[in-house]
């Protein structure tokens, strides 16, 4: 009996409060369960259960953001806070690691962390800036998270950016015995909990990495990161737009980047 009101004590600790292993294990069990639903599932249950909630919920996620912009007197943003806001790259999720802690505007009624906007694009900007200094050649993307594979090829057919979506073959940048091993200067990780045998070879190698965070995300090992709904397949298409076209401009690459519409599409990733 008290081992068991240990473990119901344990429950009830907030995200806040977490520390250690228990914030590794419950940051790296949201993304792993993020990516086993069934998104069809999922949607239609979350219709059934926030129809009269959403447009509620929507609107002050909305009117916040848009006063925190306000006050802040940013101009130059890399698209209207209107795209910012119905991607839903600025939510997070319950589980907030120390590293992404500065990053976070506030938390929602319903527990998910809301991440700063003008963070967001600062970040953006950065992440642009330093994938700009590397040829195409010299850097790939990885992405298991299915919800983004559309996204990624596109991004990939447009920059000459290698990609690995499905599977990401684990040991092709370190074992040089294998067939198909390459060299890479940079690694663009997506969710350092679903692609982390990615991330162990490219600092096994000791490349560089370029990380899109989650507020569930620890950063380490990443020598530039992108902060921003990694969970979410319209979050994942406005990053690599803004990525692709910001890359492309810098790089001179004559590509007919889609507008953001296509790239935040409800279409199933293959």
């Amino acid at each position: 009996m008290a081992s068991k009101k240990i473990d119901e004590e344990k429950k009830e600790i907030p995200e806040d409060k977490l520390e250690g292993k228990e914030l590794e294990k419950a940051a790296k069990k949201e993304s792993e369960n993020t990516e086993k639903i069934d998104l069809e599932a999922k949607k239609k249950e979350l219709l059934e259960k926030a129809a009269k909630l959403r447009e509620k919920v929507e609107q002050a996620d909305s009117e916040a953001l848009k006063e925190e912009v306000k006050i802040s007197k940013k101009k130059d943003m890399l698209i209207p806070l209107e795209d910012y806001v119905r991607t839903g790259i600025y939510l997070g999720t319950r589980v907030v690691t120390p590293d992404m802690r500065p990053f976070v505007y506030r938390r929602r009624a319903d527990g998910l962390a809301i991440f700063n906007t003008d963070l967001i694009d600062q970040k953006l900007k950065e992440g642009i800036e330093y994938l700009s200094k590397f040829d195409p050649k010299d850097v790939i993307l990885v992405c298991k998270r299915q919800v983004g594979w559309r996204a990624a090829k596109k991004f990939s057919e447009l920059t000459g950016i290698r990609v690995f979506t499905k599977k990401y073959p684990a040991g092709i940048l370190t074992n040089t015995n294998l067939d198909d091993f390459f060299e890479t200067e940079l690694t663009i990780i997506t969710d350092s909990w679903l692609d982390k045998n990615a991330l162990k070879d490219t600092l096994d190698v000791n490349k560089k990495v370029l990380m899109i965070c989650g507020t569930n995300n620890f950063s380490k090992g990443a020598d530039q990161i992108i902060i921003g709904n990694n969970k979410s397949g319209k979050s994942l298409g406005l990053i690599f737009y803004l990525l692709a076209r910001g890359y492309c401009k810098a790089k001179k690459i004559e590509a007919d980047v889609p507008d953001l519409e296509w790239w935040i599409e409800d279409k199933k990733s293959i």
